[in-house]
């Protein structure tokens, strides 16, 4: 892969707040195609996401985006992206239309061809015929969606979605992750996607950043991750205490909830092991088969290794005491991700 295929790429970038390291030596590739950002709060994703928009400045190292320098070409990647903020940007005294087509003026564009603009991207996001009705109106799943059609109004190379589906319920929420899909696969569009919301980065993302207080901790394709750590996955019914520790006694690594085991597939005979393993301590095994990780065990997995002892990602995402102030101190505005 040449350098002009990524569209973020940055070497030993650094940001510090006095003693506090917010992003540590980060070096990152981000390839065309929609890529999801992950990590505990704490983790640096704010941090990141405000220093490649060129809006803090860093404290070591360098990056671009879309070939621009984000030490000084700020205002070009500020015109050139699509940024749809987790916060909330908009406006409830505002018609809808009225606000999409403000966004477009304030990025340079004739009035005119805002509307016009304003126009096709609330019919995009499918606020087509409620684009008239002002955004205090509307459900969290509408302001979702206009904030969407403010950073595709001028058709954007690149769009930085954080949190996009927050709130919304199943319908709402659907459309949302279907229209970011279709922004890239269809529009031939970049994505990266903030969220803690493992399920919906896995439907629109094919490659993951994990960052972890302030570092690195894992990037990139899902896909090849999920082939890295295959796992056999087994419900049994009588003995599973004595079958666990049987197992690893065997060298097996097992992840255990209750009846059910995952059992890292790592040798050719690993089910011939568990079956003798059940038959040696009298355990019936009722069901066995080839158990695929999701992009949310994935990341407990990885987690789990640098030090957290979690059941799920909204346990970690909700609680991480030892990471919550990595961002900055809070007189500094600092505490977030």
């Amino acid at each position: 892969m040449v350098k002009d295929d990524f569209i973020i790429k940055t070497t030993n970038l650094t940001k510090s707040y006095g003693p506090h390291v917010a992003l540590n030596k980060l070096n990152l590739s981000v390839p065309h195609g929609a890529t999801g950002l992950l990590g505990p709060n704490g983790a640096g994703k704010s941090t990141f996401l405000k220093t490649i928009l060129g809006l803090i400045q860093t404290t070591e190292g360098e990056g671009t985006v879309l070939g621009l320098d984000i030490r000084t070409q700020g205002d070009q990647i500020r015109s050139r992206i699509g940024y749809m903020p987790e916060y909330d940007s908009l406006n409830p005294d505002m018609e809808a239309i009225h606000q999409v087509r403000y966004s477009g003026e304030l990025l340079g564009m004739n009035p005119t061809i805002a509307l016009s603009r304003a126009h096709e991207a609330l019919q995009y996001v499918g606020l087509g015929e409620q684009r008239y009705r002002t955004i205090g109106s509307y459900s969290t799943g509408m302001k979702q969606a206009t904030k969407l059609a403010c950073a595709l109004i001028h058709d954007p190379e690149l769009i930085i979605a954080d949190e996009p589906s927050n709130g919304l319920d199943i319908t709402a929420r659907n459309y949302m992750i279907e229209t970011l899909t279709n922004t890239v696969l269809t529009g031939n569009r970049s994505v990266l996607m903030a969220s803690h919301l493992m399920d919906d980065v896995e439907r629109v993302c094919d490659n993951f950043i994990l960052l972890h207080k302030g570092k690195l901790a894992a990037q990139g394709r899902i896909e090849d991750l999920k082939a890295f750590d295959r796992e056999i996955e087994i419900h049994v019914w009588g003995g599973a205490s004595r079958l666990e520790e049987a197992m690893i006694a065997q060298g097996l690594g097992v992840r255990r909830e209750g009846r059910v085991m995952r059992i890292l597939h790592e040798q050719e005979d690993t089910t011939s092991i568990i079956m003798r393993c059940a038959a040696d301590v009298g355990a019936q095994i009722r069901r066995m088969h080839e158990y695929e990780a999701s992009l949310e065990d994935l990341f407990l997995s990885i987690m789990e290794n640098l030090g957290y002892d979690v059941k799920s990602s909204e346990d970690l995402l909700a609680s991480p005491v030892q990471a919550r102030k990595v961002d900055a101190p809070e007189h500094m505005g600092g505490g977030s991700a």
